[in-house]
């Protein structure tokens, strides 16, 4: 059976805890696509660990953990990542790499910032991490695949034709130094010698899976309202987000995917620039900031302090419908334990207009919320262990939550460990 462990708004959800509860019992878990550019934190009984590339199983011996063909794979980063974890005493993984999944090179990282600086006030709020210019390349067909660095003469051909391509644009555009050919295919020897143990058809792999009945997760990275089509274009990641793509990413057919779970956090926050209508600031806002999570609301992969709001039910509710969720998980409600009030967006204003179906971009930035104010908890609610044992106002503002999203609730978190889950 396929499970699909999804975002329903900006990313930062919380699906690396879920994705590392629910490989408790998978035997394979994927990653499909994305790279590097944000980050599943997890605690566990071997400390906390934010990964970027690795699947969430990697804590679990039993699951086999798969990096699929729509991952932009950042082959150097990978095996920081692998090298940290078994530092930290984590058991190796087992790790496979899919052998169509395409390479992350160093121009990208150099290209994206470069790109950055140039947009100056007019800039994606991009992590640098090269993502866009990657996409870019893969869809121009200009990007390299692992199985092409087993393929050397033919990898020196391209590499030399794609150079004098982004010398064009280093040199003209950004003014900055040019690429050199055999310095590029010296690290791309070394990504070689790096990915080796791991590279295999991971697709082949995966549909046998399917047809022995194993139990599969796949990994989605951000959130429905980054997503390419579906999300604040165009301040939205470079793939798609959604469960769908999974199918594609991971390279196993579209009827497979039997359970949707997707996850969203007690109130709102997003990092990077795009809108945000449920958005508080100031005071309010680092108040909210420093009770998120177990280290506060910062940015897995860049630090950057995350942008923080209410819950957004109009966005959530969207960001369900586009993922086809079959099941919501609910993380971070005990992170609102200190208010007494807790505000809630259920619809938008637009131009006198009271919506609650979410707009396309440029109605969503005349976007005003209308905000409901529930009762607040009252106390902390960590350690709680049964979800009838919690507060009234914490379950009524659950409770309210589900109806308005039109979504049930299967789970809710109550703190940052593997444990603290909450089951309804």
């Amino acid at each position: 059976m396929v499970r699909a462990i999804v975002g329903a708004n900006w990313g930062d959800e919380g699906k690396g805890k879920i994705t590392d509860m629910f490989a408790r019992d998978a035997d394979i878990v994927i990653r499909y696509q994305g790279g590097a550019n944000a980050g599943h934190t997890i605690i566990n009984d071997y400390g906390k660990f934010a990964l970027h590339l690795l699947p969430s199983g990697v804590f679990r011996g039993n699951a086999v953990n798969i990096i699929g063909n729509g991952v932009a794979l950042d082959i150097e980063k990978l095996a920081t990542e692998l090298n940290s974890l078994v530092s930290a005493g984590v058991p190796a993984p087992r790790l496979l790499v899919s052998e169509r999944a395409q390479i992350l090179m160093p121009y990208h990282v150099m290209l994206d910032t470069y790109e950055e600086e140039r947009l100056k006030d007019r800039k994606f709020g991009s992590t640098k991490s090269g993502i866009a210019p990657f996409y870019s390349d893969k869809y121009a067909k200009i990007g390299f695949q692992v199985c092409d660095l087993f393929h050397a003469e033919n990898l020196k051909e391209k590499l030399t034709a794609v150079c004098d391509t982004k010398n064009q644009l280093l040199e003209h555009v950004y003014r900055k130094p040019l690429l050199d050919v055999e310095e590029l295919f010296g690290v791309m020897m070394h990504y070689r010698d790096l990915v080796a143990p791991y590279v295999c058809d991971t697709g082949k792999y995966v549909r046998q899976a399917i047809k022995d009945g194993k139990n599969i997760l796949l990994e989605g990275q951000l959130g429905s309202l980054k997503d390419t089509d579906f999300g604040i274009y165009p301040m939205v990641t470079s793939s798609s987000t959604l469960a769908g793509f999974g199918c594609v990413g991971a390279g196993i057919p579209p009827y497979a995917i039997k359970e949707i779970v997707a996850v969203t956090k007690a109130y709102s926050s997003a990092v990077g620039a795009g809108e945000f209508v449920s958005e508080i600031f100031g005071d309010e806002a680092d108040l909210m900031r420093n009770h998120g999570g177990d280290a506060g609301e910062y940015g897995a992969t860049t630090g950057r302090p995350r942008r923080m709001g209410w819950f957004d039910c109009v966005a959530t509710r969207y960001g369900c419908e586009v993922q086809g969720a079959t099941s919501v998980v609910l993380t971070a409600l005990d992170c609102l334990s200190y208010l007494s009030e807790i505000k809630v967006c259920t619809a938008y204003e637009i131009d006198g207009e009271i919506i609650r179906d979410f707009p396309v971009t440029p109605l969503l930035k005349k976007a005003k919320p209308v905000l409901t104010t529930l009762k607040g908890f009252g106390r902390d609610i960590r350690g709680i262990k049964n979800y009838n044992d919690l507060p009234e106002e914490a379950k009524a503002y659950v409770e309210f939550i589900e109806k308005e999203i039109g979504f049930k609730i299967d789970m809710v978190s109550n703190g940052p460990g593997r444990e603290e889950i909450l089951t309804r």
